[in-house]
């Protein structure tokens, strides 16, 4: 990875005149009071990398006559300069050759020195960012619309299985009524056929009264043709046998009452309402648990889409262990970004702009006075561990800083002349903050 080794600034901005040589792996920071310098100094070194698009637009040092200088060796063996008039570009590899900014956006991220562009970003677009550089962005957003179009149906099924499960649970049930609709025309052919048994049996009472009358006839006769008597009593015999046994069927018969059919017939519409009303209820009942199925076999297919998202991410190769995605926002260690902490808002950034870059060493951070020290060292114990170098401003002179700046210059700098004669590129001696 590519990291600053040393940086001289003069006459931009705020600053007068300061060097640094910033630790390989770590913490820089930059102190100093406000108004002294210390963002100019991150502002100077984001020119100098990033191109003119970072040009500061007043970059000459209110009062100065010197024209800005700006010199930059990094890990690689580049040195960056800006000097003169113009400020322009010079970039020279370790062979002596020149380049542009063309070579140092090669490796240079523009995240690194324009941190603040993530950090304000909105959540979705730090999560989009991410999935980006892991490359599981369209895969992902695929699994989400899916997700998304099952919840929407789910949620749709929820609603009605709920309406119909409402609906039958208002319905009254009549548990005295037919299962089926009744049919007038039934009842009244069912009437018809108990009437028309009925009429046989009169029938059959009124040959009873017959066989009777010609039995009395005939024993008349009997009385008055005693020369027939034979024949008569023949006759009369049989008769006998015939009328016990009409007397026998008739003691049998039993007439039905239409009563009931005559009272469905009056209640038919009533009784049919009820049916109906039970009938709907039933389906109801039927069409709410239909829903809940489909309801439930939609909740399966959506825990399904979550666990391929789940498993992408977990399968994917991120940048930061912890680090993930859920509902397109970035989480890290079940935190969405509003609810981390400062130091592991500045991990999960400064992790994201490593991978997109990973040539690309260091970062750029102004105002880490919102970290109490704790909380910095900690941040600078991961950057240690990490192997990143970060060069941060913090309104502060405590022991935690690198270097002091007081009134555009560094602690112990004061008046020194960093500019080389015209023509000359000098990277100067080895050397370490506070010793020149």
């Amino acid at each position: 990875m590519i990291k600053i080794n040393k940086l001289e600034i003069e006459n931009i901005k705020r600053v007068k005149a300061v060097k640094i040589e910033p630790t390989a792996s770590g913490l820089t920071i930059v102190g100093g009071k406000n108004n002294q310098g210390k963002t100019s100094v991150l502002d100077s070194i984001a020119w100098g990398l990033g191109g003119n698009k970072y040009r500061p637009s007043q970059p000459e040092r209110e009062g100065s006559a010197i024209p800005p200088y700006l010199h930059i060796v990094l890990s690689n063996g580049l040195i960056v300069e800006r000097k003169g008039k113009n400020s322009d570009l010079k970039v020279i590899d370790p062979n002596g050759q020149k380049g542009g900014q063309q070579l140092l956006d090669g490796f240079v991220e523009e995240l690194a020195i324009d941190l603040p562009k993530f950090m304000n970003a909105t959540n979705k677009e730090k999560a989009n960012i991410l999935l980006r550089i892991i490359g599981v962005g369209e895969r992902l957003h695929e699994l989400e619309v899916k997700e998304q179009e099952f919840y929407n149906r789910r949620h749709t099924i929820g609603q009605i299985a709920d309406q119909k499960a409402k609906y039958a649970k208002e319905q009254l049930y009549y548990t005295d009524a037919p299962k089926e609709p009744i049919s007038a025309s039934d009842l009244i052919n069912q009437q018809q056929e108990i009437l028309a048994r009925n009429g046989e049996n009169q029938r059959k009472r009124q040959r009873v009264g017959q066989i009777q009358a010609e039995f009395d006839q005939q024993g008349r006769e009997v009385a008055r043709l005693t020369a027939m008597l034979n024949a008569a009593q023949e006759k009369y015999g049989q008769l006998q046998n015939d009328l016990a046994i009409a007397q026998k069927d008739a003691l049998d018969l039993i007439d039905e009452s239409t009563e009931e059919l005559q009272a469905n017939i009056r209640q038919i519409d009533e009784i049919n309402r009820k049916v109906r009303a039970n009938l709907d209820k039933d389906k109801a009942e039927s069409d709410a648990g239909e829903y809940r199925i489909q309801y439930d076999q939609l909740t399966a297919e959506i825990n399904a889409v979550r666990q391929k998202k789940t498993d992408l991410l977990t399968n994917a190769s991120l940048p930061l262990p912890g680090l993930s995605v859920e509902d397109g926002e970035l989480t890290y260690n079940g935190q969405r970004w509003g609810n981390m902490s400062g130091s592991d808002q500045l991990k999960v950034a400064t992790a994201i702009v490593r991978k997109l870059k990973p040539n690309c060493g260091f970062i750029l951070l102004d105002k880490l006075e919102q970290m109490d020290l704790e909380t910095l060292n900690e941040f600078g114990q991961w950057l240690e561990q990490e192997g990143l170098q970060a060069i941060a401003t913090r309104v502060s002179t405590g022991e935690e800083c690198s270097i002091i700046i007081e009134d555009g210059y560094g602690a112990g700098q004061e008046g020194i002349q960093l500019q080389q004669p015209p023509g000359e590129i000098d990277p100067g001696p080895t050397w370490k903050a506070g010793e020149f």
